[in-house]
């Protein structure tokens, strides 16, 4: 392959990556979070980029509410527990709302929806049920995390002679363990970064804390967002 082809290649998953409105979402998530991180909570450049940055996410996520709304009334994977099974949905529905409620937000801060001090409690509300989500969210990976492990100890002493890292369904297992443990680090610092926003502990999770958090936090939705690599098909 020539050097153009190899470019051309390249070029053409970047704009298939770009093309997601999710992966642009994110990207300016972390404009957003990092502009925070450098002001600190102080007046100047960084700031106004924090603000206008967060003003046009929130059109990024117009009607983004359905998404969820669809995975809460979707079935879920036959042997899940019903713990997680009830976890899973109770984030679904809080992420719902939280979308459905910053649409609101979006109202008020453009001026459309005139009550103010409604739209800021409002505000407040849909910043507990993301922060509510979060923490589904790392407990389910807690869960799901500990069932992949007894399964992969299981198939581990199945596969006790032989090396296991060549059988393809324990490094399925294996895949899918470093990619809840990703989503469940994320889901963490996001925790961390909806008390920020709250100012619920606003001397221990200063602004450049819940910046720091959530320029992280965005970097690893990026990554999550990128296109898996093609397994190569044996002819």
């Amino acid at each position: 392959m020539s050097t153009l082809e190899a470019t051309r290649a390249e070029l053409a998953l970047v704009v298939l990556y770009l093309n997601k409105a999710e992966a642009r979402d994110k990207i300016c998530r972390a404009i957003q979070y990092g502009s925070k991180f450098l002001s600190n909570g102080e007046p100047g450049t960084a700031q106004n980029v924090d603000k206008s940055t967060s003003l046009a996410r929130k059109v990024f996520r117009l009607f983004k509410f359905v998404n969820d709304l669809h995975g809460l009334i979707s079935p879920t994977p036959q042997g899940t527990p019903l713990p997680l099974v009830l976890l899973g949905k109770s984030k679904n529905a809080l992420l719902s709302t939280f979308f459905f409620l910053d649409q609101i937000v979006w109202l008020g801060r453009t001026g459309i929806y005139k009550n103010k001090e409604r739209a800021e409690l409002i505000g407040r509300i849909s910043l507990f049920c993301w922060m509510g989500s979060s923490v589904c969210t790392t407990l389910v990976e807690i869960g799901e995390l500990g069932r992949l492990s007894a399964s992969m100890k299981k198939l581990e002493k199945d596969l006790k002679n032989t090396n296991k890292y060549k059988n393809e369904q324990y490094h399925s297992k294996l895949q899918k363990s470093n990619e809840r443990s990703l989503a469940l680090i994320k889901a963490a610092m996001d925790i961390v970064v909806a008390v920020g926003l709250l100012q619920l502990a606003p001397k221990k999770v200063t602004p450049r804390v819940t910046g720091g958090f959530g320029f992280v936090s965005s970097l690893i939705s990026c990554y999550q967002l990128l296109p898996s690599p093609q397994k190569s098909k044996t002819p």
